[in-house]
């Protein structure tokens, strides 16, 4: 759910947001409040649900007296009305948001989230992340992560990975791949045997992603820091990127990649690879803990063979709106979701806790997929998602995407359709 789409709603955002500045300014902490309003758009059922929910108890039992009035947001809701509605009496005190430059970002820049630089020093927050989870959670003065004051808190992590039936790598002789010679090495073994070897969705985000995590097998962290922070121009016409897409169209034509995807969405890739008819998907650990209720085949993961940089980011942020009257409350509510008990609950239940401790998950998958985002973590190796760098960069890519599937235009036309918004986008940001 918390993928690929971060920057659609900018547009909408900016306009609300500046209409909406008037009521700021409040610093009341709210240190003597009986009242804590809480929104997330998380499911019941869902990791970070189940530990919320948990993380809300716990608060209760240590603030008698505080009256917490959760609310549980469509994630949709939120996104298109975040400047109107935390700028208003009916806003919460804290809330889940999602990051990037285009979301967070942009509320920062227009002083309608609370600076929590301070509360992340004195809490230990800015211990417990990885300085590249803590990308997400800091944003200058134009609003654009990666560096200056904290706005937000993460207290889950998202990445990137390949997803593998393993019923059928052992039908047909293939062992999981450690390097990408290896990889296509395997989907040639599938072609050959008439089995579309890869699921993906190029209407929606999932192609983006495998382009991505193409180039990144080419990449270092300057190619991140320069695609996703601006500190460079960036060429399009030039590996990584070049490579990610030339590859990208080899693997269509080698039949790694189904012609007929350009139509897919991600939930049929999704629901392919739960039937069994796919033996592979890249895609994120959003999946997870679905594939663990849903699916009745032999299945596992691993990470993108031979990367080092993995798309990937810390989940949604806690923030604390400028204009919250319980800010204190609101620090205390985000800090129990940082303890090792909550970690454990989101690592326990298919998610991937940003401070957890494997050897607190029962469940081997589980372990497994905390100590993959661990290693990543410690190895500064998380790079982000491909439409994040700029407002309405999602749509540009998933059409660019597309027309390589459907082989509608070559790679070099792809990259120079999606080069100049994004070198325009970058420039309207850094204007300021």
């Amino acid at each position: 759910m918390h993928r690929f789409r971060t920057v659609a709603a900018a547009v909408t955002l900016a306009a609300v947001a500046a209409t909406t500045l008037t009521a700021c300014g409040d610093d009341d902490s709210g240190s003597d409040a009986s009242v804590l309003k809480l929104w997330h758009y998380e499911s019941a059922n869902s990791a970070m649900g189940i530990a919320w929910d948990r993380a809300i108890e716990i608060f209760k039992d240590e603030h008698p007296g505080v009256e917490v009035r959760f609310e549980r947001k469509a994630f949709e809701q939120i996104q298109q009305n975040a400047g109107m509605i935390i700028n208003s009496d009916e806003g919460p005190d804290v809330m889940e948001y999602n990051k990037g430059n285009a979301t967070a970002g942009l509320l920062s820049k227009q002083g309608l989230l609370t600076d929590l630089t301070a509360e992340a020093t004195a809490r230990g927050w800015d211990k417990a992340l990885s300085p590249s989870l803590q990308t997400t959670a800091r944003y200058d003065d134009k609003g654009v992560m990666g560096s200056g004051n904290w706005y937000g808190v993460p207290n889950y992590g998202e990445y990137v990975m390949v997803y593998y039936n393993k019923d059928l790598f052992a039908e047909h002789g293939v062992q999981v791949p450690t390097t990408l010679a290896e990889l296509t090495t395997v989907m040639d073994t599938f072609v050959a045997k008439g089995i579309t070897p890869l699921g993906t969705a190029g209407a929606e985000y999932p192609a983006g992603q495998l382009f991505y995590q193409l180039a990144l097998a080419k990449a270092d962290r300057s190619f991140v820091d320069n695609y996703q922070l601006y500190k460079n121009p960036v060429d399009f016409t030039a590996d990584p990127l070049r490579y990610g897409a030339q590859t990208f169209a080899e693997w269509v034509r080698k039949g790694y990649v189904a012609k007929d995807a350009a139509s897919a969405k991600a939930e049929d890739m999704g629901t392919a690879f739960i039937a069994g008819k796919t033996p592979m998907i890249v895609s994120g650990s959003w999946w997870f803990g679905r594939f663990k209720t849903e699916i009745k085949a032999d299945w596992d993961s691993f990470l993108f063979p031979g990367n080092t940089l993995n798309a990937g980011s810390s989940g949604n942020l806690w923030v604390v709106p400028t204009t919250s009257k319980a800010k204190d409350l609101a620090y205390d509510f985000i800090d129990i979701t940082m303890r090792p008990e909550i970690q454990a609950l989101i690592g326990n239940n298919g998610g991937v806790p940003v401070a957890g401790d494997p050897a607190a998950i029962t469940d081997p998958k589980d372990r497994k997929l905390i100590e993959n985002f661990n290693a990543i973590s410690a190895a500064d190796g998380l790079a982000f998602y491909p439409d994040w760098p700029v407002p309405g960069y999602y749509d540009v890519l998933v059409s660019g995407f597309q027309s390589l599937i459907n082989q509608s235009k070559s790679p070099d036309e792809v990259l120079t359709s999606i080069a100049k918004p994004y070198a325009e986008g970058v420039t309207e940001i850094q204007r300021g």
